[in-house]
């Protein structure tokens, strides 16, 4: 270690050497009466200042001006500081030009504290100068300063450009402070830059952080010249906010509209195809990311990982996790989390061990390996890795690994162990871990802990009506019948309405979505008539119906969906009938899958010899030759 601080040191010293034997030599003369042997500084007088600026020729000048400029280039900040000094000895301190470039130096450097201080010494202050503070400020914080000096520009009758109002846009976008946004955009109206594709994008960019589409749209159908930096800009803002349909369709139309795609594009649009997940349009997006040039690109793979896992096709995603050149922590990351929500602990965790000897793990790789080691069953793994991850690696645990630890403790029926470490927590509990803490107590039956996991869910989420269906179902299974009337009571009176159950299919790049007991779609007579069929074929190979689930006082409009008609068996029945023999099918829920059809799920897969991969909430349920990839624990 001495020694490469030893090396530093000497690499640092060349620099400084190299740096300043370029400057021009000068020879500071003591002023009358003081002694030439002091080395106590002095200010100058203005009447020295002034000769000594005199003195500075043209050429010395443009020296200190492409000196700065080197320093700025190379973020060299403790030989600007150094350069920065010379200057003020020879009265160039405040010079708008060389002291433009001092801010722009400072601010780049991250030394904020300097550059202001500064700023406000020098007399005339343009645009570029203020321009350069505020984005200073906008993007390293606090960011309220970028947004007062803007206000401050305007005071001194000074008009905003085209890059002031992306920069001050960018300060209103970390802050979500969307009213003073919407201010700004006003501003933004009243000048000549309300169509320049750079402000559209930075007020596309703060509308889509604010959660505000509507207007980034509004934004967007504005300016007509639209380059690529534009159009990914509205890409985010719809994939960000829950648009990811939209996000492809307006990538459909960018390509249509002559605009090559870039990394951006891409990584924008098949992250979008995973959020939602559509295989066939990721495929599409694969296709064209290769015909583009980004077959080699390591983000544009590493998007594909996690997208081919989203979409159930795990095998594909671990083929191009090995073709990456280079893994960072963020493919790594894709990788273990498509493993663990597909149920594959050990692969999860084999490739975390890997990880170890290549790359340094971060809080995202341990939600993925507690993931893991929670769809898993695996509790002693659990604290292992639980324990290393704070003891090893000093990560501090955030609310998503306490809540795969409850969730894995309360799968185990370690119910007091996971409301201990709850009780532990050094962060808040949010609804994730009391909604695992809820979840468990169904699973084990335990209406006193659910009662007081319901009661901070109210608190947090007090319209999410699966909460209260939970722990109804927990009392009706208990035999509870007045606190299940009584919990259904209050759920009306708040307004509140059951979660609609839904399950969608893809068939031919049509997407077909079944509510339970469904019977709109124009195929329903031969949708039933395959259901009844195939029920006919598990029940002779031993399937037994769970109607514990079906209780005996459901409202009228839920007496229909009965444990045979629930929307997932419907999405089936109908890919049974429009898709070749053999084929593999991908379903997707809205919420977890009931256990009656989980049994049932893996008789069909066993007598229509299909193998059939469902997505609800939670995660992947890989059904094959009558058993599940979850190895029955979810």
């Amino acid at each position: 270690m001495a020694s490469l601080k030893r090396t530093s040191s000497s690499v640092a010293s060349l620099f400084q050497f190299a740096f300043f034997s370029s400057l021009p030599a000068l020879e500071i003369q003591p002023s009358n009466g003081s002694n030439p042997s002091s080395t106590s500084p002095r200010k100058p007088s203005p009447k020295t200042r002034n000769a000594q600026k005199g003195s500075v020729s043209g050429s010395t000048y443009s020296c200190y001006t492409d000196l700065l400029k080197s320093c700025i280039a190379r973020k060299a900040l403790g030989p600007g500081k150094q350069l920065h000094a010379r200057l003020c000895l020879l009265g160039l301190g405040f010079d708008p030009s060389i002291a433009t470039r001092l801010v722009h130096l400072y601010c780049d450097c991250d030394s904020l504290r300097h550059a202001h201080l500064l700023f406000d010494r020098i007399p005339k202050r343009n645009n570029f100068l203020w321009n350069v503070l505020i984005r200073g400020y906008a993007w390293n914080g606090p960011y309220e300063a970028a947004i007062t000096l803007y206000y401050r520009m305007l005071e001194h009758a000074l008009l905003p450009d085209n890059y002031t109002f992306p920069f001050v846009l960018k300060a209103c976008s970390a802050l979500s402070a969307i009213g003073q946004g919407r201010e700004i955009h006003e501003h933004v109206k009243n000048t000549a830059w309300e169509k320049d594709a750079f402000v559209g994008a930075a007020l596309i960019d703060m509308y889509a952080k604010c959660g505000c589409v509507e207007d980034a749209c509004a934004v967007f159908d504005v300016i007509h010249e639209r380059d690529v930096i534009l159009w990914n800009s509205m890409l985010a803002a719809c994939s960000r906010n829950g648009c990811s349909y939209k996000s492809l369709t307006l990538c459909r139309e960018m390509v249509l509209a002559g605009i090559r795609a870039s990394e951006g594009t891409f990584v924008t649009t098949i992250s979008a195809s995973a959020d939602i997940p559509v295989l066939p349009q990721g495929r599409e997006l694969h296709g064209l990311s290769w015909r583009c040039g980004f077959d080699s690109n390591d983000r544009v793979k590493t998007a594909l990982v996690d997208m081919y896992a989203k979409c159930g096709s795990v095998k594909v995603a671990r083929t191009l996790f090995g073709l990456l050149k280079g893994r960072d922590v963020v493919s790594w990351n894709a990788m273990i989390s498509g493993y663990a929500m597909h149920g594959y602990a050990a692969e999860a965790l084999n490739l975390f061990e890997e990880m170890r000897e290549q790359s340094f793990p971060d809080h995202i790789t341990f939600v993925g390996v507690l993931s893991a080691c929670s769809h898993g069953g695996l509790l002693n793994e659990g604290w292992k890795f639980f324990e290393l991850m704070e003891r090893y690696y000093n990560i501090v645990p955030t609310v998503q690994h306490y809540t795969c630890m409850v969730d894995l403790l309360g799968h185990c029926g370690r119910l007091d162990e996971a409301w201990n470490l709850i009780r532990q927590m050094k962060v808040v509990p949010d609804s994730g871990v009391w909604g695992a803490l809820l979840n468990s107590c169904k699973i084990h039956g335990e209406m006193e802990l659910a009662e007081l996991a319901l009661e901070k869910l109210i608190e947090l989420e007090p319209d999410d009506a699966g909460n209260y269906v939970i722990l109804s179902n927990i009392y009706a299974q208990a035999g509870k019948w007045e606190k299940v009337s009584k919990l259904r009571n209050s759920m009306t009176n708040r307004g509140i309405k059951k979660t609609v159950a839904y399950s969608w299919v893809e068939v031919k790049n049509q997407v077909h979505t079944f509510l339970t007991g469904d019977t709109s779609h124009p195929m329903y007579d031969e949708i039933y008539a395959e259901l009844k069929r195939v029920e006919g074929l598990i029940k002779e190979a031993g399937y037994v119906p769970d109607t514990g689930s079906v209780f005996h006082d459901v409202e009228d409009d839920e007496k229909t969906h009965m444990i045979c008609s629930h929307s997932e068996r419907l999405a089936i029945a109908f890919g049974l009938i429009t898709t070749p023999p053999g084929s593999r099918l991908l379903i997707t829920k809205n919420l977890r899958v009931c256990e009656d059809c989980h049994v049932a799920i893996k008789f069909i897969s066993k007598v229509t010899d299909r193998e059939i991969t469902i997505r609800d909430v939670n995660r992947y349920h890989h059904f094959k030759n009558g058993s599940c990839s979850c190895g029955d624990y979810w």
